[in-house]
Protein backbone atom coordinates (compact mmCIF):
# COMPACT_ATOMS: atom_id res chain seq x y z
CA UNK A 1 0.00 0.00 0.00
CA UNK A 2 3.06 2.24 0.13
CA UNK A 3 3.07 4.72 -2.75
CA UNK A 4 6.61 5.05 -4.15
CA UNK A 5 8.17 8.21 -5.50
CA UNK A 6 7.39 8.99 -9.11
CA UNK A 7 3.80 7.80 -8.92
CA UNK A 8 2.31 11.04 -7.60
CA UNK A 9 2.86 14.43 -9.16
CA UNK A 10 4.21 17.20 -6.89
CA UNK A 11 0.80 18.85 -7.35
CA UNK A 12 -0.71 15.86 -5.55
CA UNK A 13 2.04 14.84 -3.13
CA UNK A 14 2.96 18.25 -1.68
CA UNK A 15 -0.59 19.16 -0.56
CA UNK A 16 -0.78 15.86 1.32
CA UNK A 17 2.42 16.75 3.17
CA UNK A 18 0.98 20.19 3.91
CA UNK A 19 -2.22 18.64 5.21
CA UNK A 20 -0.42 16.16 7.45
CA UNK A 21 1.64 18.79 9.28
CA UNK A 22 -1.33 20.32 11.15
CA UNK A 23 -2.84 16.86 11.63
CA UNK A 24 0.35 15.73 13.39
CA UNK A 25 0.22 18.89 15.48
CA UNK A 26 -3.35 18.23 16.57
CA UNK A 27 -2.54 14.55 17.20
CA UNK A 28 0.35 15.52 19.49
CA UNK A 29 -1.88 17.85 21.51
CA UNK A 30 -4.67 15.28 21.73
CA UNK A 31 -2.28 12.56 22.92
CA UNK A 32 -0.76 14.83 25.56
CA UNK A 33 -4.25 15.67 26.83
CA UNK A 34 -5.73 12.18 26.84
CA UNK A 35 -2.93 9.64 27.25
CA UNK A 36 -1.44 9.07 30.67
CA UNK A 37 2.29 9.65 31.01
CA UNK A 38 2.89 5.98 31.83
CA UNK A 39 1.12 5.03 28.59
CA UNK A 40 3.20 7.30 26.35
CA UNK A 41 5.89 4.64 25.69
CA UNK A 42 3.13 2.49 24.21
CA UNK A 43 3.09 4.80 21.18
CA UNK A 44 6.69 3.80 20.45
CA UNK A 45 5.76 0.16 20.97
CA UNK A 46 2.80 0.60 18.62
CA UNK A 47 5.04 2.24 16.01
CA UNK A 48 7.44 -0.71 16.24
CA UNK A 49 4.58 -3.18 15.90
CA UNK A 50 3.20 -1.40 12.84
CA UNK A 51 6.70 -1.08 11.36
CA UNK A 52 7.35 -4.82 11.63
CA UNK A 53 4.08 -6.07 10.16
CA UNK A 54 4.22 -3.54 7.31
CA UNK A 55 7.63 -4.88 6.28
CA UNK A 56 5.99 -8.10 5.06
CA UNK A 57 5.03 -6.68 1.67
CA UNK A 58 3.30 -8.56 -1.13
CA UNK A 59 3.99 -6.80 -4.47
CA UNK A 60 0.87 -5.78 -6.42
CA UNK A 61 0.95 -5.45 -10.22
CA UNK A 62 0.97 -1.76 -11.05
CA UNK A 63 3.60 -0.63 -8.60
CA UNK A 64 2.28 -0.73 -5.05
CA UNK A 65 2.18 -3.43 -2.38
CA UNK A 66 -0.19 -5.14 0.02
CA UNK A 67 0.44 -5.74 3.70
CA UNK A 68 -1.12 -5.54 7.15
CA UNK A 69 -0.82 -2.22 9.00
CA UNK A 70 -2.12 -2.61 12.55
CA UNK A 71 -3.55 0.92 12.58
CA UNK A 72 -7.05 -0.07 13.70
CA UNK A 73 -5.72 -2.22 16.53
CA UNK A 74 -3.62 0.70 17.76
CA UNK A 75 -6.62 3.02 17.48
CA UNK A 76 -8.73 0.66 19.59
CA UNK A 77 -6.03 0.29 22.25
CA UNK A 78 -4.59 3.82 22.38
CA UNK A 79 -7.06 6.00 20.52
CA UNK A 80 -7.02 7.11 16.86
CA UNK A 81 -4.81 10.16 17.47
CA UNK A 82 -2.11 8.05 19.10
CA UNK A 83 -2.45 5.53 16.26
CA UNK A 84 -1.91 8.37 13.80
CA UNK A 85 1.40 9.27 15.43
CA UNK A 86 2.54 5.66 15.77
CA UNK A 87 1.76 4.62 12.20
CA UNK A 88 3.12 7.88 10.76
CA UNK A 89 6.38 7.36 12.65
CA UNK A 90 6.72 3.86 11.23
CA UNK A 91 5.98 5.08 7.70
CA UNK A 92 8.47 7.94 7.89
CA UNK A 93 11.25 5.65 9.12
CA UNK A 94 10.45 3.13 6.39
CA UNK A 95 10.62 5.82 3.71
CA UNK A 96 13.76 7.58 4.93
CA UNK A 97 15.81 4.57 6.02
CA UNK A 98 14.53 1.58 4.04
CA UNK A 99 13.13 3.16 0.89
CA UNK A 100 9.75 1.54 1.50
CA UNK A 101 7.38 4.21 0.19
CA UNK A 102 8.45 7.44 -1.44
CA UNK A 103 9.80 10.42 0.45
CA UNK A 104 7.64 12.84 -1.51
CA UNK A 105 4.70 10.48 -0.97
CA UNK A 106 5.10 10.43 2.83
CA UNK A 107 2.13 12.75 3.29
CA UNK A 108 -0.19 10.63 1.16
CA UNK A 109 0.95 7.37 2.76
CA UNK A 110 0.53 8.79 6.26
CA UNK A 111 -2.92 10.10 5.43
CA UNK A 112 -4.09 6.78 4.00
CA UNK A 113 -2.68 4.49 6.68
CA UNK A 114 -2.25 6.89 9.62
CA UNK A 115 -5.46 8.94 9.41
CA UNK A 116 -8.15 7.41 7.20
CA UNK A 117 -7.57 3.83 8.33
CA UNK A 118 -7.35 4.22 12.14
CA UNK A 119 -10.13 6.81 12.45
CA UNK A 120 -12.57 4.96 10.20
CA UNK A 121 -11.76 1.61 11.79
CA UNK A 122 -12.01 3.00 15.31
CA UNK A 123 -15.51 4.36 14.83
CA UNK A 124 -16.65 1.23 13.00
CA UNK A 125 -15.42 -0.78 16.00
CA UNK A 126 -17.17 1.46 18.52
CA UNK A 127 -20.41 1.36 16.52
CA UNK A 128 -20.49 -2.43 16.14
CA UNK A 129 -19.27 -3.19 19.66
CA UNK A 130 -21.74 -0.87 21.36
CA UNK A 131 -21.71 -1.47 25.11
CA UNK A 132 -20.33 -5.00 24.93
CA UNK A 133 -17.25 -5.69 27.11
CA UNK A 134 -13.84 -5.56 25.47
CA UNK A 135 -13.24 -9.31 25.39
CA UNK A 136 -16.74 -10.37 24.38
CA UNK A 137 -17.34 -12.20 21.13
CA UNK A 138 -19.11 -9.13 19.78
CA UNK A 139 -16.11 -6.90 20.56
CA UNK A 140 -13.69 -9.28 18.84
CA UNK A 141 -15.92 -9.50 15.78
CA UNK A 142 -16.20 -5.72 15.81
CA UNK A 143 -12.41 -5.45 15.86
CA UNK A 144 -12.06 -7.90 12.98
CA UNK A 145 -14.64 -6.11 10.84
CA UNK A 146 -13.13 -2.71 11.68
CA UNK A 147 -9.66 -3.90 10.70
CA UNK A 148 -10.96 -5.37 7.45
CA UNK A 149 -12.89 -2.27 6.45
CA UNK A 150 -10.17 0.11 7.62
CA UNK A 151 -7.41 -1.37 5.50
CA UNK A 152 -9.68 -1.56 2.47
CA UNK A 153 -10.59 2.11 2.83
CA UNK A 154 -6.88 2.94 2.95
CA UNK A 155 -6.30 0.79 -0.13
CA UNK A 156 -9.13 2.52 -1.97
CA UNK A 157 -7.71 5.96 -1.17
CA UNK A 158 -4.26 4.81 -2.26
CA UNK A 159 -5.44 3.41 -5.58
CA UNK A 160 -7.50 6.51 -6.38
CA UNK A 161 -4.58 8.79 -5.58
CA UNK A 162 -2.06 7.17 -7.88
CA UNK A 163 -4.56 5.90 -10.44
CA UNK A 164 -5.88 9.41 -11.01
CA UNK A 165 -2.42 10.57 -12.04
CA UNK A 166 -2.76 8.69 -15.33
CA UNK A 167 -5.70 10.86 -16.30
CA UNK A 168 -4.56 14.17 -14.82
CA UNK A 169 -0.92 14.48 -15.89
CA UNK A 170 0.21 13.63 -19.41
CA UNK A 171 2.83 14.82 -21.87
CA UNK A 172 1.83 16.56 -25.11
CA UNK A 173 1.82 13.21 -26.92
CA UNK A 174 -0.47 11.64 -24.33
CA UNK A 175 2.21 9.70 -22.44
CA UNK A 176 1.46 9.48 -18.70
CA UNK A 177 3.99 11.52 -16.71
CA UNK A 178 3.62 9.63 -13.45
CA UNK A 179 1.50 6.53 -12.84
CA UNK A 180 1.24 4.44 -16.00
CA UNK A 181 -2.13 2.69 -15.54
CA UNK A 182 -5.67 4.15 -15.59
CA UNK A 183 -7.79 4.54 -12.51
CA UNK A 184 -9.94 1.47 -13.16
CA UNK A 185 -6.85 -0.75 -13.32
CA UNK A 186 -5.37 0.73 -10.16
CA UNK A 187 -8.58 0.41 -8.17
CA UNK A 188 -9.49 -3.08 -9.38
CA UNK A 189 -6.00 -4.46 -8.76
CA UNK A 190 -5.53 -2.88 -5.33
CA UNK A 191 -9.01 -3.67 -4.07
CA UNK A 192 -9.00 -7.28 -5.26
CA UNK A 193 -5.80 -7.99 -3.36
CA UNK A 194 -6.93 -6.20 -0.21
CA UNK A 195 -10.47 -7.52 -0.20
CA UNK A 196 -9.29 -11.12 -0.62
CA UNK A 197 -5.89 -11.27 1.10
CA UNK A 198 -4.66 -8.24 3.05
CA UNK A 199 -8.10 -7.47 4.50
CA UNK A 200 -8.66 -10.88 6.10
CA UNK A 201 -5.10 -10.84 7.47
CA UNK A 202 -5.70 -7.41 8.99
CA UNK A 203 -8.98 -8.62 10.47
CA UNK A 204 -7.28 -11.57 12.17
CA UNK A 205 -4.41 -9.43 13.49
CA UNK A 206 -6.82 -6.85 14.89
CA UNK A 207 -9.07 -9.35 16.64
CA UNK A 208 -6.25 -11.51 17.99
CA UNK A 209 -4.30 -8.44 19.10
CA UNK A 210 -7.26 -7.03 20.99
CA UNK A 211 -8.00 -10.39 22.58
CA UNK A 212 -4.39 -10.83 23.69
CA UNK A 213 -4.11 -7.37 25.22
CA UNK A 214 -7.53 -7.51 26.89
CA UNK A 215 -6.76 -10.89 28.43
CA UNK A 216 -3.09 -10.38 29.32
CA UNK A 217 -2.97 -6.64 30.07
CA UNK A 218 -6.55 -5.58 30.83
CA UNK A 219 -5.39 -2.42 32.61
CA UNK A 220 -4.24 -1.00 29.27
CA UNK A 221 -7.79 -0.79 27.95
CA UNK A 222 -10.02 -1.08 31.03
CA UNK A 223 -10.61 2.67 31.34
CA UNK A 224 -11.23 3.24 27.62
CA UNK A 225 -13.12 0.02 26.93
CA UNK A 226 -14.11 -2.12 29.95
CA UNK A 227 -13.04 -5.73 29.53
CA UNK A 228 -15.67 -7.09 31.90
CA UNK A 229 -19.33 -6.32 32.47
CA UNK A 230 -19.86 -4.49 35.77
CA UNK A 231 -21.40 -7.55 37.38
CA UNK A 232 -19.13 -10.22 35.91
CA UNK A 233 -16.38 -11.77 38.10
CA UNK A 234 -14.44 -13.22 35.18
CA UNK A 235 -13.75 -12.75 31.52
CA UNK A 236 -16.22 -14.29 29.08
CA UNK A 237 -15.53 -14.81 25.42
CA UNK A 238 -19.09 -15.78 24.65
CA UNK A 239 -20.44 -12.22 24.42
Amino acid sequence: MHIPDGYLSPHTAVPFIGAMIPIWGVATKKVKATLKKKETPLIALGAAFSFVIMMFNVPIPGGSSGHAVGAVLLAILLGPWAACIAVSTALIIQALVFGDGGILAIGANCFNMGVAMPFFGYYVYKWIKGSAPGLSRRALWAAAIAGYLGINLAALFTSVEFGSQYHLFRAADGTPLYFMYPLKVAVSTMMTEHLLIAGPIEAVITALGLGFVAKSYPSLISEKDPVLPNNSPEVSING
